[in-house]
């Protein structure tokens, strides 16, 4: 075959690459890409990136990140829940939801008095700043009564969810939580077990157990609570030693008495104080003196911190239930959902809620919108 000139030039630009196909060549079929191998985020020369990958390289910050998803995703399904509830029961009224609202909720939510406002101001009084007094009653009888309507709507819904049949198929994220051999109440086959990783010195977790004890008066031998120690030694400088003084009442199986003594009086946890709190709840001081002394507790809350760690735990407290890890600093009426859930996933019966006290106005603050800044 012969070039002439022109082909030539074609050949070494590259044009011939551009000449319409022949009919084989249209027959051809295009290669495809092979199937994405399942639970694959990514594939990178045949190679898949996973899930699983992606929870290795993230370490604990992947746990928390899995909690908050659920969360997120588990306030928009309950959210829609409500509305849907509202609306079915508004339809066979023959009403509007606003209507319904107004009956059920708006016209039985007790209205803010001028001296609850006024007791509240009093207590909470530099967080408002520049506004003056009428300004700030004004905003605070108006962020009490939306927390109080908010609370009665809720409990409406609760009531409609309760006559109605309502299943939520979304799966929270459960972490492998080992329970250890830690001091526990209830039973070890519990249908539900709640893990707590503490510091005896952070105040938030003094929080944690008059909750934990409605829960088991609540739950009595459905529930199992678990306690495992997270001394922030950053911050908290007589944390460990506490943990350590737990350990040793639990030598003499008095850990829970201990427990309650140190949380009762965070302003007093030196050694010495610890060694009185020991005294108190009835400890035999002389062996319990000796094993504070030794350190050899040490290992004890240095183990329950590694675990932790692993589990995505940053800050205390720190709870699980059923693997499933609470956010913040959980009260009764956060627990109790989910252990309920948990509950009616075995198949068993959840019991009657006993009324909490009401709480004092000046609990209320989170529902009070901030002051302006200077």
């Amino acid at each position: 075959m012969r070039f002439d000139r022109r082909t030539s030039l074609l050949l070494a630009t590259g044009v011939l690459l551009a000449l319409p196909l022949t009919a084989a060549e249209k027959a051809k079929p295009a290669a495809k890409p092979a199937p994405a191998p399942a639970g694959a985020a990514a594939i990178v020369d045949g190679v898949a990136i996973t899930e699983e990958d992606m929870a290795k390289a993230a370490g604990p910050k992947w746990a928390q990140f899995k909690a908050q998803e659920y969360a997120f995703k588990r306030e928009l399904i309950d959210g829609a829940i409500g509305q849907k509830l509202l609306e079915n029961e508004a339809k066979k009224r023959g009403i509007t939801v606003a209507e319904l609202r107004q009956q059920e909720v708006e016209s039985k939510t007790e209205a803010v008095t001028e001296t609850q406002a006024k007791e509240f101001y009093e207590q909470n009084r530099q967080r408002f700043g520049t506004l003056s007094e009428a300004e700030a009653l004004d905003q605070i009888q108006k962020g009490l009564f939306n927390q109080r309507l908010q609370r009665k709507l809720n409990e409406y819904v609760a009531t409609l969810k309760g006559a109605a049949s309502v299943r939520v198929l979304l799966q929270p994220h459960r972490i492998q939580v080992d329970p250890s051999d830690d001091p526990s109440k209830g039973p070890a086959d519990a249908a539900v077990t709640i893990v707590e990783f503490s510091d005896f010195q952070c105040p938030y977790c003094a929080r944690i157990p008059p909750a934990l004890k409605r829960v088991e008066e609540t739950y009595g031998k459905n529930v199992r609570v678990v306690f495992r120690d997270f001394p922030l030694l950053s911050i908290h400088p007589n944390a460990a030693k506490a943990a350590e003084a737990g350990a040793c009442a639990a030598d003499q199986n008095k850990f829970w008495e201990m427990h309650d003594e140190i949380f009762a009086n965070q302003q007093k946890m030196a050694v010495d104080d610890l060694k009185a709190h020991a005294k108190k709840v009835g400890l035999d001081a002389a062996a319990f003196d000796a094993c504070l002394d030794s350190g050899k507790k040490a290992d004890e809350w240095k183990a329950d911190t590694a675990d932790g760690e692993k589990y995505g735990v940053s800050g205390t407290p720190s709870v699980f239930i059923n693997g499933r890890q609470l956010q913040g600093t959980p009260g009764f009426e956060q627990m109790t959902p989910i252990i309920d859930e948990e509950l009616q996933l075995k198949g068993l019966p959840v019991p009657p809620k006993a009324p909490a006290a009401p709480a004092p106005v000046a609990q209320a603050a989170p529902a009070v919108p901030p002051a302006p800044k200077n």
